[in-house]
């Protein structure tokens, strides 16, 4: 390992606080290191292994894939990204979608969506976007401004400006941001994921799409993190009994593939014409078929199972006394340890033999969908281990 973490260290840009551990293989939610320790994968890559490492169904469609096209450009058709499409706007009732590499670049078309409408129907000056306070909706300049956490907002200005920010739950700011008319868009995550795992307030939600519907504002939810089965729903509007205007995923839409979608409902289904928006490799075939893979296995047994496993999660963790609370929905969930930092608590879980995250003061776990019960509660009473020697110890 001393060798990879030198060479990473003499050619790899220093932008990860990487923990000390090297996954070397792994099947399913059980990986292992240079020396066969075994580990349990709490986090599988940020909620991108939806079914875990080398699930056998997906690699079979990949490699399928692989052998018939890798790739082709977007001047021509492509039958894994008409099938997947369409299985998206079925699966969400949904009218038309944009296929990007990542979730930033789907929330960079969806922000282009939300001003091109506005400005299609109501002419220029109406073109700010409000996101929330402690949101994170990307990495770009335009997702950076976007990001309502000013950690983010350092070294790399001028950013793109047409923003404003609300705190999640104060409905009367929100009121107050739109009365100037200059607002096309209301961009969201329901569950602010690197903000804390942090749900929004159900009836906030609610106000917020009175807000829109009454003054003819988009709403866009980012569900880069929470889509795709996370949260026990397909997608974490559901949970909400809502319906947005746009809304974004990536992450675990392709299992393992760089992939992501900006999805447009009924408003703005013909927005986009030729020419608007453009992407060499999204919807790239091999990253496609992965999709369709993952999404047409995400059934109602599927996300049942999520709600059982986070039940679980959630039962076996309150009951320990180091542990102060836990946030979140269906496997997207946010624990708050008593007087220990996060990242101490993940570096003796890794010690122990279990992977999970940070999300600032928070441990974040974020396992595969259909994580073994066996597995997921070996997992816990490792990372259980590490939060009792690392509780008070600060």
């Amino acid at each position: 390992m001393e060798d990879i973490k030198a060479m990473d260290s003499d050619y790899i840009a220093h932008t990860y606080g990487r923990f000390n551990l090297l996954i070397n293989k792994g099947k399913g939610s059980v990986v292992y290191d240079e020396n066969n320790k075994e580990y349990i994968d709490l986090g599988s890559g940020i909620a991108v292994n939806s079914f875990g490492i080398c699930d056998d169904e997906w690699k079979k469609a990949v490699i399928d894939q692989i052998d018939s096209v890798t790739h082709t450009s977007n001047l021509y058709y492509s039958s894994p990204q008409a099938k997947l499409a369409k299985l998206l706007c079925e699966r969400t009732g949904m009218k038309k979608v944009f296929f990007a590499n990542s979730g930033a670049e789907a929330n960079e078309c969806a922000i282009k969506v939300a001003r091109k409408y506005s400005s299609d129907k109501y002419g220029e000056g109406r073109s700010s976007i409000i996101t929330l306070v402690n949101s994170f909706h990307g990495r770009t300049i335009t997702t950076l401004s976007a990001t309502g956490q000013d950690v983010f907002h350092k070294h790399f200005g001028p950013f793109t400006g047409g923003f404003k920010y609300a705190h999640a739950g104060d409905a009367e700011e929100l009121k107050s941001l739109v009365k100037d008319g200059d607002v096309c868009g209301i961009m969201i995550e329901l569950v602010q994921g690197e903000g804390g795992v942090i749900p929004l307030d159900p009836a906030y939600v609610d106000e917020i799409v009175k807000i829109c519907n009454d003054n003819d504002i988009l709403l866009i939810v980012d569900e880069v993190q929470t889509g795709n089965g996370r949260t026990g729903k397909l997608y974490a509007f559901e949970n909400y009994g809502i319906k947005p205007d746009i809304f974004s995923t990536a992450k675990g839409l392709a299992g393992g593939l760089p992939f992501g979608a900006c999805v447009m409902g009924d408003k703005t289904e013909g927005v986009l014409a030729k020419g608007d928006h453009g992407s060499t490799f999204g919807g790239n075939p091999i990253c496609a078929a992965g999709a369709l893979s993952i999404l047409s296995r995400i059934d109602d047994e599927l996300l049942n199972g999520v709600t059982k496993r986070s039940e679980f999660i959630k039962k076996k963790l309150e009951a320990v006394d180091e542990v102060e609370s836990v946030t979140g929905l269906g496997l997207m969930l946010g624990v708050s340890v008593k007087g220990a930092a996060a990242a101490d608590v993940v570096n003796k879980a890794i010690e122990k033999g279990c992977i999970p995250l940070t999300a600032k003061t928070k441990v974040r776990l974020l396992p595969a969908l259909n994580i073994p019960m066996d597995v997921l509660e070996k997992g816990l009473d490792r990372l259980i281990e590490a939060i009792k020697e690392c509780a008070f110890k600060q």
